[in-house]
């Protein structure tokens, strides 16, 4: 059985191919190469999957309905993994369209093809974002997610909404992934791990949203993957039951998921920027300043829905994963 992973040239679509493909599992990868950010970068992300034999690369646009739908018919995938997106909180203040075309239409192409082509398993990349300006902490999966206060995050609860529907009407199974501030190796650049390793390197200044006062729950990718492939064969059940009159309001019949993956932990923002600075043995100039708009104060996890049904346990402490970031953008870029 051959699985699809969209966005497999992104940062966490390279490391879920690679986890898959050491899996001796026949990964089909398809990207379509945006200049978002730096395109080397992604290009040498995807160098690194086509060493394995079991990997099969196509430059793809998910918009393209009628391509997508002719890579369905040749491969018959039984699993799906879509981690495409046009993604970032700010970006889509500026560019909403772009959120539309890759998120909504993109997404629309991918559970179209998986109800006709009856996928075992569609997964999905949603967001913490989804949770907007909760302040109950941790966010757990049952808290209110209809007031999302960036144009990204809209985009996510929509991807989920649609996925429900699909879900209730076609049987298709489908699990929903709200990462919460992923970090590590072949990171996105567009990110406050990245932005500030590169600052501090290069002698710039740090915008620090909030004055400081900024608290993260920030994942290892690591742990990331080994969230989602816990749930790769957790395959979401339709209730028997027709009329559960004992159904939450939150809850569904369908075969539909929903599950928060995190470290279940929050850190200061201030706290990565003095890692930096001891690592880099440079002080930041930082330029403090409000809260941005679409940005949110905190963020934390509520991960038991995920360890009840797949024992999954975040094991990366944020000193180990830090470590592992800067040496690889020391590697990379210096």
């Amino acid at each position: 059985m051959k699985t699809l992973v969209t966005g497999a040239a992104g940062f966490i679509g390279m490391h879920t191919c690679e986890a898959l493909l050491k899996q001796k599992k026949h990964v089909v990868g398809i990207d379509n190469i945006n200049n978002y950010y730096d395109i080397k970068l992604k290009k040498k992300r995807l160098n690194r999957l086509k060493k394995y034999k079991n990997f099969t690369f196509y430059k793809i646009d998910l918009r393209n309905s009628k391509i997508i739908s002719n890579l369905f018919k040749k491969y018959k995938f039984k699993y799906v993994i879509n981690l495409a997106a046009q993604a970032g909180v700010r970006y889509s203040i500026l560019n909403p369209q772009s959120y539309v075309d890759n998120n909504i239409t993109g997404f629309l192409n991918i559970l179209e093809n998986c109800k006709i082509f009856k996928v075992k398993h569609l997964l999905y990349a949603s967001s913490s974002s989804v949770y907007g300006a909760n302040k109950k902490i941790p966010f757990s999966e049952s808290d209110g997610v209809n007031h999302p206060i960036s144009f990204y995050a809209a985009t996510k609860r929509s991807n989920e909404l649609m996925a429900h529907c699909y879900s209730h009407q076609y049987n298709l199974p489908t699990t929903g992934l709200r990462f919460f501030t992923v970090y590590g190796p072949w990171g996105r650049p567009d990110m406050a791990m990245y932005i500030f390793a590169k600052a501090i390197k290069d002698g710039k200044k740090i915008n620090i949203n909030n004055y400081g006062k900024m608290y993260r729950d920030f994942t290892f990718v690591d742990d990331i993957v080994k969230g989602i492939l816990s749930l790769y064969n957790k395959t979401p059940k339709k209730s028997k039951s027709k009329h559960n009159k004992n159904l939450k309001a939150d809850s569904s019949e369908a075969p539909f998921k929903i599950y928060n993956i995190g470290n279940n932990k929050t850190v200061k923002l201030m706290d990565i920027v003095k890692f930096f600075e001891k690592n880099f043995k440079l002080k930041a100039k930082k330029n403090f300043r409000e809260m941005q708009q679409g940005d949110v104060e905190r963020t934390c996890a509520n991960i038991n829905s995920l360890k009840k049904v797949s024992n999954f346990k975040p094991n990366t402490k944020i000193e180990k994963g830090l470590k592992s970031f800067s040496d690889w953008y020391k590697s990379f870029y210096m």
